[in-house]
């Protein structure tokens, strides 16, 4: 009896084994199958919810943080933003059409019309300076309509185009500008390999121009108040995934990669924006 007791017991160990081993194992399934459903994308409120690539909020990050960085006016941003995704869906193509074949870039600049080299056009931060300059050629580029606005600029055969990115224009430009706080959120799967904080100070400072930063590990913090803490940190959600990115905060509130419940009251002392990079995810 007592040997039969005991392959019982035995037996119901390696049962009840097998049952946590297959949890763990429908749990892992879920988890992952959970994570290739995750849609990643931006939005931003204004109008209704607009919303862009994660590729595409990237670059419309980098055409507001130039506004930003030469003191315009979010109209500006939403002016460039609006010509952007006309002319290039805002992804900085190496090819025109059949009306400019030269054309390249992000708002589509042709080398042949004196926007300057193939290079230049192809490099998104001289592109977009050089949409701004042109821009405030413009005499009351500021009171009048989006699309006219970037007609006066592109001289495009479809001069009322651009009026149907206005609402995207708008919303995203307010919120990467700084003016709309919390106003961008992406959702994302999770970083797939490690961030480097030196790199995403390299690039914010590459778009915003000098900053006061400072890295310690898998965080970078960034001295920064009102509008211009909200650009950058908004610039670092819509970077987030390029640079794996898994934790935003400013001014009282933090954008957390994993929850993918946008941003929320969190923790920490004024005047700074802090960001921090995922770690090696584990093989």
């Amino acid at each position: 009896m007592a040997r039969r007791s005991s392959w019982r017991r035995r037996i119901v160990l390696l049962l009840t084994l097998a049952m946590v081993a297959g949890g763990v194992y429908t749990a892992v399934l879920f988890l992952q199958r959970s994570e290739t459903l995750v849609a990643e994308r931006c939005t931003a409120p204004g109008g209704g919810e607009s919303e862009l690539a994660t590729d595409q909020a990237a670059n419309a990050a980098l055409i507001a943080a130039v506004a930003v960085r030469r003191g315009l006016p979010a109209r500006a941003a939403s002016i460039a933003l609006a010509t952007a995704m006309q002319e290039s869906k805002l992804r900085n193509i190496s090819h025109g059409d059949q009306a400019g074949p030269d054309s390249r870039g992000l708002f589509q600049q042709r080398p042949s019309q004196g926007w300057g080299t193939t290079e230049q056009v192809m490099d998104p931060y001289y592109a977009s300076n050089s949409f701004y300059s042109a821009l405030l050629k413009v005499p009351d580029y500021q009171t009048l309509e989006i699309t006219d606005a970037a007609q006066r600029v592109q001289r495009s055969a479809f001069p009322d185009a651009y009026a149907q990115h206005e609402v995207m224009a708008r919303a995203f430009a307010s919120a990467l500008s700084g003016q709309t706080a919390a106003g961008l959120d992406c959702s994302l799967r999770t970083a797939d390999e490690a961030g480097d904080a030196g790199a995403v100070q390299e690039r914010l400072t590459a778009a915003f121009g000098g900053i006061t930063a400072s890295a310690d590990g898998r965080t970078l913090t960034i001295e920064a108040t009102g509008p211009r803490a909200w650009a950058m940190a908004q610039w670092a959600v819509a970077n987030a995934k390029a640079l794996s990115i898994i934790d935003v905060q400013v001014d009282g509130r933090g954008w957390a990669r994993p929850e993918r419940n946008g941003w929320q009251p969190a923790d920490g002392p004024a005047g700074q924006v802090r960001v921090t990079v995922a770690e090696a995810p584990q093989r």
